[in-house]
């Protein structure tokens, strides 16, 4: 659905657009740096750089490039956040190192405000979400009818990017039920068994799928049978480690049994229970964990768990279903 802009009678712009999504999938699209190099600025311009701090006293700092490989800089600082409904924040054109420009910096003969509160704002209804962008003074005419055409593209490219992620999690049934120490992935993979049951017990293939995509994924140890053992790395873009490791319990084609421990936080063994069933040359994958506490399975949730199993299960579909 297109945007709509109006002028209120404090001299305030609004920019605001519907789209099919909750609003869970929406703040994040907004608020992940990764997802916002998808689709931040008009559709002719690419976005290099996205970096965010999501707090209050927070900076970010986004690069817009365009065709001809011009870069344009903005920042601001983060004023307050109540996820998943406001963010309020300041909007500047800046260098690149974050340093408030004028708009003349870049050529723009506009007089405009060297910092701008703009609040933003996600209200679902329906499993649909209103975004709203308020900026409390009226931009200069010569500026607010770019701006706005801006925004419209930029919001059409997250419309795009919404609606991929609406398919993705389509093919992915996640169930977390209040009050209960479980949580599930179920997934149906145009594979048979036996290729999923090798993306588990392969240890060349398992840097191939098992975490996101962000990460380079190292097997230190893998001993695939009952009471054998694994351990593997989880290392970022900066460098940062995440070791995990485990204790294989149960090993057959239809069902692996083991346990599963972040290194980082010792002492919360997650007991993970997987099941393939082939049905037509298909495979049906229920990856059940179970947690020692609710609190647990929540804790994890709330760290992008179920975010990042979506993640996996698109990376293991990609090498199980390779013709």
């Amino acid at each position: 659905m297109k945007k709509t802009a109006q002028k209120k009678d404090n001299n305030a712009l609004i920019i605001s657009r519907i789209f099919d999504a909750p609003r869970t999938l929406v703040w994040k699209a907004w608020t992940d740096p990764e997802q916002v190099r998808r689709w931040w600025g008009p559709k002719i311009f690419t976005t290099p750089v996205a970096k965010i701090d999501l707090r209050p006293g927070g900076k970010y700092l986004y690069c817009m490039r365009s065709p001809d490989g011009r870069d344009f800089w903005s920042t601001g600082v983060f004023r307050e956040i109540v996820e998943p409904e406001r963010i309020v924040a300041t909007d500047s054109f800046s260098d690149e190192k974050g340093n408030v420009v004028p708009a003349s910096f870049y050529g723009m003969d506009w007089d405009w405000p060297p910092e701008v509160p703009v609040t933003i704002t996600f209200k679902e209804t329906g499993g649909r979400t209103t975004l709203s962008l308020l900026y409390d003074r009226m931009p200069p005419k010569e500026m607010a009818e770019p701006m706005t055409a801006g925004w419209n593209e930029s919001f059409d490219k997250l419309t795009a990017l919404l609606g991929e992620e609406m398919m993705r999690r389509a093919k992915t049934t996640i169930t977390a039920e209040p009050g209960i120490q479980e949580a599930s992935l179920t997934r149906i993979f145009n594979a048979p068994r036996e290729r999923l049951f090798s993306a588990y017990t392969d240890p060349k293939l398992i840097p191939l799928w098992w975490a996101p995509a962000r990460f380079s994924i190292v097997v230190e140890r893998m001993e695939v049978k009952p009471g054998g053992t694994w351990r593997f790395l989880n290392r970022d873009a900066e460098g940062n480690d995440y070791w995990f490791h485990g204790v294989y319990h149960e090993i057959s084609p239809a069902r692996i049994v083991y346990t599963f421990e972040f290194e980082g936080l010792p002492g919360h063994v997650v007991l993970g229970i997987v099941n393939f069933e082939e049905h037509g040359g298909k495979t049906k994958v229920v990856e059940k964990s179970v947690f020692e506490s609710v609190e647990d399975r929540d804790g994890m949730l709330r760290e992008g768990m179920a975010e990042g199993g979506l993640e996996v299960m698109d990376r293991l579909a990609e090498l199980v279903e390779k013709p």
